[in-house]
């Protein structure tokens, strides 16, 4: 009897002594005008057969021309990704399904233009890029039946609309290790992808989806066991959970004394398990050969660099012009996505702690018209914060108006009558509330440091009362640590 996991087996990892091996297969539409190989138009929806073309319908007697829209595109994609650009040389990759009228999809093989590059993920590991190649997208087919599936259908309609739109496909080597990282792959593939123009990006309309390569192997071990390829996931969510539903299946397995077999699967996201599709065809199953009717692509060095000289800074770079001011890597992280980098840098370069600056961004900043902060003005908050003018709480009320109308942090200040407390008005007050409250503070002085740190939560919480919220929390924490020293001397 096969062992299979269930759903209710999945957590936050595998078993102790196991560890994934995963690699990743992206495949991105091009934001080109026309098609891959036809004048038709590419773009997404439209009546089913709509945007088609004699070539993308495979009738006889059409030829092919090369798109060179879409091989500028990918050449960007490929110097985005660390590739080498290279010769390429386009191949039929023969296999017979309704959704493909040739019976055959022109894509790369041998010779693709990208090979060798990396990417580095936001928390630090660098993945390896085998190749991204281009080929032309498939057709949809609708399977007419309650679950959609092809095995229960009574009948299928074909859509060619997205028959012969560029596609580029971007395999990672098998670097990662985790969901997480799949996850966090993925969406920096996707910003890349967007950042450069070469994609919209948009997995809920299928112009980026991902098949995920998985095995499992003891930890310690080097060998590349049996894989499973799920076909097709379209969100980041989805990505996550196929990939840890497959891995702890194949580990279920080995625990049972057998062994998964390599086939292509598919996530079925309402019931959150994989389900078996066909057994995984290898690379002569396609019977490739160069197309003959498409001459090679050889890109001149000049060309490539013209392509290089127009990239924008990507994702990593701007993370990076952060860090180097002193950014930690997570908050850099935070505000390029958010696409808040520019602000942040330009509000340090100002003079403002780099620190206090992310951690505004991150925390307080993700509201509308953030974009719109005047980065000066954004300094100066940061500077009265630094300085004692403001507390942590009122700098955070100050910059909400200030994203609101756009004047300066010392108006809006001056106007809600912030001001900073005097020290030792501030240290009569905290001795007034701990003489108040003794009970509590002998709990405080006796406790440990988890009973001192919901104590030292009351406490503060009082003084932030009795003060409306113009006093620094740090600096009330400082106090009662004083105090505390002082009483248990």
């Amino acid at each position: 009897m096969t062992a299979t996991a269930t759903p209710d087996t999945i957590d936050a990892g595998l078993p102790a002594g196991w560890e994934m091996v995963i690699g990743l297969e992206v495949h991105a539409e091009l934001a080109t005008a026309t098609k891959m190989f036809s004048p038709a138009p590419n773009r997404f929806g439209g009546d089913p057969n709509t945007n088609v073309h004699p070539v993308c319908l495979g009738l006889p007697g059409t030829l092919p021309v090369v798109n060179g829209k879409a091989i500028e595109l990918a050449i960007r994609i490929g110097l985005a990704l660390n590739c080498t650009v290279q010769r390429c040389v386009f191949a039929r990759k023969n296999y017979f399904y309704p959704d493909m009228p040739k019976d055959y999809q022109i894509s790369q093989y041998e010779e693709a233009l990208n090979v060798d590059g990396h990417l580095e993920l936001p928390s630090g590991p660098v993945i390896g890029i085998e190749r991204a190649h281009l080929e032309e997208d498939t057709g949809k087919s609708t399977h007419m039946g309650v679950s959609g599936r092809i095995h229960d259908a009574g009948y299928s309609l074909v859509d060619y609309n997205r028959a012969g739109v560029p596609l580029i496909e971007i395999v990672s080597r098998p670097d990662l290790r985790t969901p997480d990282q799949a996850r966090e792959y993925v969406d920096e593939l996707r910003s890349i992808l967007v950042t450069i123009g070469a994609s919209d990006g948009k997995m809920e309309e299928g112009s980026l989806r991902v098949d995920a390569n998985v095995s499992v192997r003891p930890v310690g071990a080097t060998e590349l066991r049996t894989r499973c390829e799920i076909k097709n996931v379209n969100s980041l969510r989805s990505v996550g959970r196929a990939i840890l539903y497959e891995a702890r299946r194949h580990v279920t397995l080995y625990e049972a004394g057998e062994r998964p077999i390599q086939e292509t699967r598919h996530w079925d996201e309402e019931a959150g398990r994989t389900r078996a599709g066909r057994s995984k065809e290898e690379a002569e199953d396609y019977r490739y050969f160069p197309d003959p009717d498409l001459v090679p692509v050889d890109p001149s060095p000049e060309w490539i660099d013209e392509i290089r000289a127009t990239l924008p800074p990507l994702p990593s770079q701007r993370r990076h012009a952060l860090m180097d001011r002193g950014a930690p890597a997570a908050g850099a992280a935070i505000a390029v996505s958010r696409d808040l980098d520019g602000l942040a840098l330009a509000a340090i370069e100002a003079g403002a702690d780099a620190e206090r600056v992310i951690t505004h961004v991150a925390n307080n900043l993700a509201v509308d018209r953030a974009e719109s902060l005047s980065p000066a003005h954004f300094a100066d908050l940061i500077r009265m914060e630094s300085a004692g003018e403001l507390t942590a709480t009122q700098a955070k009320q100050v910059l909400a108006d200030m994203v609101a109308t756009g004047r300066p942090p010392g108006d809006i200040a001056a106007e809600k009558g912030f001001q900073a407390m005097d020290s030792s008005e501030l240290e009569t007050l905290v001795n007034g509330i701990i003489d108040a409250n003794l009970d509590e503070w002998g709990r405080f002085c006796a406790g440990d440091d988890k009973a001192r740190g919901k104590l030292q939560g009351f406490f503060t919480g009082q003084v932030m009362k009795a003060t409306k919220g113009q006093a620094d929390g740090k600096a009330v924490n400082a106090l009662l640590m004083a105090r505390l020293a002082r009483d248990t001397a």
